[in-house]
Formats: structure tokens, C-alpha cells, sequence
């Protein structure tokens, strides 16, 4: 028997057993050129060492796997929702392995790479309003599931509460192992507000001392793919503003100097938003005198040749 019929044969609960291997336990790496403080270390999740290849693998997997439990996918159901890429990606990944179809609704100067990568993968993309950016793609979501709710499970990422739960049940825990349980403080940017949301709640139960830093653009027309300015954009249902112990902002220029940096001095090329969130730990690490930060690094930068190029020439 070949290995490809083998896996045909298997039960939906062992495709989703056998998927979820492949989500989450991603390294974590200290960042050591880029900063340098006595007393301080720097560590980032390296997010995209997973199936989907982003921080979005695990809310994407944790909501399908959730939504089949329920029995509200996988009888010939589409997963619908709306996404700026990474999210998408990570749900049409999934879906692949487990036979679901996908359609999403994705704004039509999302990148040409996001674009490639979801068509190779079968997704039938609803292009929305450039100008409205992910609150326009959740409108047409919405009026799509509206319009035959039987045909579609409306995954809803920005109110599903099984998206910060991803984070609370496995990206808290790995970094409280990682570090030995010595983490001080955990720094990440809102887009969805799953991931600072859940992992911050996370590491709340194992130290309530943990300072827990959440980031936003500075602007609302920022360049910062993924994250949202909150106070000129829907504000996600999931998001719960009393988590954050601080806000910072992060500008979009000085994030992809700091691209550059991290490429030159630590050798790892990542995304726009990845370096985001270390300028945010490092501005943090410039406030203590000790401490260990932690922040996420969402994605590398294979999706992002655009703005590699603007930011390498």
C-alpha cells in the first residue's frame, strides 16, 4: 500500500492528530548582535518553523480542529474568513492536508507572493477594497456567510475565542519551558490580538509578575502588514485592552531598518512585522537594568519581496 493512500485511508481524527504535530514547538533564539545589555537577553519565537509557516498556524489549526470537534466543518463545508495573508495561508495549509476546501476574502494589495501561495494551494480568493485593508474583507466575509450560512463555516478569527486560546494552551507554555521559567517580560504587536492576548494570559498563570508589553503602529496608515491601529480600525472581539501592563509604538521606517539589521548582524531575514516586535523588546530592554524578553517573530521574509527589495536597495 503507498503512503499516499495510507493517508487517504485515515479517519478525519487521526488527519487532525497527525496536522497538529506539525503546529507549534518552534524555537526559541536570543538575539545577540542586533542588542547587547548586561543583565538583559532578548529571545524571539521563530514562528514560521511550523506547517502554514507563520505565528497564525496555531489559531488557524486550533479553530479548525475545534470547529470539526463541534461537527461544523468538514461535511463538504468551505472555511470562510477574512485575512491579510498569513492567517489564510496557514488555514489553506491545514485544509490541504485535511480535504476542506477554503475561500477567503483578502484585499486586493495583499502581496503577489500571499496571492501565488493561496491559489497553488487551491483557495478561492474574494478580493475586497485595497482601501479598507482587513476591515473591509470582514464585511464581505460577513455578508458572504449572510447569504448561504449552509454552505460555509465563518471561522471569524477576529471574535474566535479559539484563536487566543491557541496561544494560551501551547505558545505560553513552550516559552515558559524555553526560558526555564525565567521570562520577564513578553512583547508582541496587536493585529488580531491573539497572540498577545493569549500568550499573555498564559504566562500569567505560571508568574503574575510577568510585565506583558503590547505594540501598535504609530500611524494608522502604517506599512506594518498584519498589525492593526487600533483606535482607527475594528477593534477585534477577542481583544481585552486590561491585559497589557504597557503600550508602545512602533514606526514602519525604522522597522525595516531594522530588517536590514537583523539580516546583517544576526543573519536571519525576517518580515517587516518580526522586526516590529523586536524594536519593541528592545526599547523595553533599554528601560530595565535585568531581565528576560521574550517576543515572537510572526514570519520570515519569503512572503515579502517587495518590501525586501525596498528595504535591501
Amino acid at each position: 500500500m503507498t503512503a499516499t493512500l495510507q493517508i487517504q485511508r485515515l479517519t478525519a481524527e487521526e488527519k487532525i492528530w497527525r496536522t497538529g504535530r506539525l503546529i507549534g514547538q518552534t524555537p526559541l533564539h536570543e538575539i545577540r548582535n542586533v542588542f547587547k545589555k548586561p543583565g538583559v537577553r532578548i529571545f524571539a519565537k521563530l514562528e514560521w518553523q511550523q506547517l502554514g509557516g507563520s505565528v497564525k498556524s496555531r489559531p488557524a489549526f486550533n479553530i479548525i480542529k475545534k470547529a470539526w470537534q463541534e461537527g461544523k466543518l468538514g461535511n463538504g463545508q468551505h472555511l470562510l474568513d477574512a485575512t491579510s495573508g498569513n492567517t489564510g495561508i496557514a488555514y489553506a495549509s491545514i485544509c490541504a492536508a485535511l480535504n476542506i476546501p477554503v475561500t477567503l476574502c483578502l484585499p486586493e494589495n495583499a502581496s503577489e507572493e500571499r496571492k501565488r501561495i493561496l491559489r497553488s494551494l487551491g483557495v478561492n480568493i474574494v478580493f475586497t477594497s485595497r482601501f479598507e485593508g482587513t476591515d473591509g474583507a470582514q464585511t464581505e466575509a460577513k455578508k458572504i456567510y449572510r447569504e448561504n450560512p449552509g454552505h460555509f463555516f465563518y471561522a471569524d478569527q477576529y471574535a474566535n475565542v479559539n484563536n487566543w486560546k491557541a496561544h494560551y494552551e501551547t505558545t505560553a507554555p513552550e516559552i515558559w519551558r524555553q526560558t526555564n521559567g525565567k521570562i520577564t517580560h513578553f512583547v508582541a504587536g496587536l493585529g488580531t490580538t491573539g497572540t498577545f492576548t493569549g500568550t499573555g494570559r498564559g504566562l500569567r498563570n505560571f508568574n503574575a509578575a510577568i510585565e506583558l508589553i503590547a505594540l501598535q503602529p504609530d500611524n494608522p496608515m502604517h506599512g506594518l502588514e498584519g498589525w492593526k491601529h487600533l483606535e482607527t480600525a475594528i477593534v477585534p472581539k477577542i481583544y481585552d485592552q486590561s491585559v497589557a501592563d504597557h503600550f508602545l509604538e512602533i514606526g514602519t521606517i525604522e522597522a525595516y531598518e531594522m530588517v536590514r539589521s537583523v539580516a546583517h548582524l544576526e543573519g536571519i531575514l525576517i518580515s517587516p512585522s518580526a522586526a516590529a516586535n523586536l524594536l519593541g523588546a528592545i526599547k523595553v530592554a533599554e528601560q530595565v537594568d535585568s531581565g528576560v524578553i521574550v517576543t515572537t517573530f510572526a514570519d520570515n521574509a519569503d512572503k515579502y519581496s517587495e518590501a525586501m527589495e525596498h528595504i535591501f536597495n
